[in-house]
């Protein structure tokens, strides 16, 4: 019972962060709060401005730079906003440029965000993103075959590993910063247990929550080649966006073969998640 009660406090965690939050309520008014998720120049193309973000209420949205430029955005009541811009022909010299949202809700009321900034890449910064761009696909690389953290409890003993989870196909259905699910691969090496090495096939869905970054439930099957083979359920939880590719996230897992009660053992991880090299479906 203690396994699913850590999954279900897991689970409730973000709703109870939210819940505490609202302790003190403002008074509600009839204007739209603005959530920015993304807001960033990639590296690989400088002349390209990336903006997505939630509202607090489904509206129709637009983009306005330098007070005087305006973007649609969502012309249909969403939530969920998302845009691309080409900045070429925007004619900008300088470093960093003001723009802000332009809201109107279902009753036709319109609002506006605060002022956000944008820093852009001009002269010698693009030449210098350029000639970087091998180098930051390297790193990325590194940092992308990094493998997470494990913590085991077998047996009512505590032992490490490490494991490298490979999502190979990711599945878009209307989310913009993640996908809403993934299938992948994974190894997992245990130290000092005797069975060490294991391989696993799942699928995880993501749910993208506000405050934190997502939320996902999985379900994978696992072997370690040699007759032991079992189920492995699985939450995790996205924490924090690094570099706008990789998500660090903190997973709990239950693994269990039918049968073997005794061979059952759970897991604690902490790793890097990112679909930038998957294939999209």
């Amino acid at each position: 019972m203690k396994i699913f009660h850590t999954i279900l406090a897991l689970l409730l965690l973000p709703l109870s962060w939210q819940l505490f939050g609202q302790e003190n309520p403002e008074p509600k008014t009839d204007s739209i709060e603005v959530f920015i998720i993304d807001s960033y120049i990639p590296p690989e193309n400088p002349n390209r401005f990336i903006l997505s973000f939630y509202t607090s209420d489904s509206c129709k949205t637009k983009l306005m730079m330098e007070n005087k430029l305006e973007f649609p955005i969502s012309n249909e009541l969403t939530d969920n906003h998302r845009t691309e811009i080409d900045i070429t022909k925007l004619n900008i010299k300088k470093n960093k440029i003001a723009y802000v949202i332009l809201m109107e809700n279902s009753k036709g009321l319109k609002s506006t965000s605060e002022v956000f900034e944008l820093e852009l890449h001009t002269g010698d910064q693009v030449i210098e993103t350029k000639s970087n761009y091998f180098f930051t696909c390297l790193t990325g690389g590194i940092v992308f075959l990094t493998p997470s953290l494990t913590t085991v409890n077998l047996n009512g003993k505590t032992y490490f590993g490490l494991n490298k989870e490979l999502p190979v196909v990711s599945l878009f259905s209307g989310g913009f910063n993640y996908p809403s699910g993934y299938l992948a691969i994974e190894y997992a090496h245990i130290l000092k247990v005797e069975k060490k090495n294991f391989f696993r096939l799942g699928y995880k869905h993501i749910y993208e929550i506000p405050k934190l970054e997502y939320i996902s439930a999985g379900l994978s099957g696992f072997t370690d080649f040699r007759g032991f083979n079992g189920i492995s359920p699985e939450v995790s939880i996205g924490l924090i966006k690094i570099y706008n590719v990789f998500t660090l996230y903190s997973r709990y897992r239950y693994n269990f073969s039918p049968g073997k009660s005794e061979s059952a053992f759970s897991e604690l991880s902490l790793g890097l998640y990112s679909s930038f090299f998957t294939l999209h479906w």
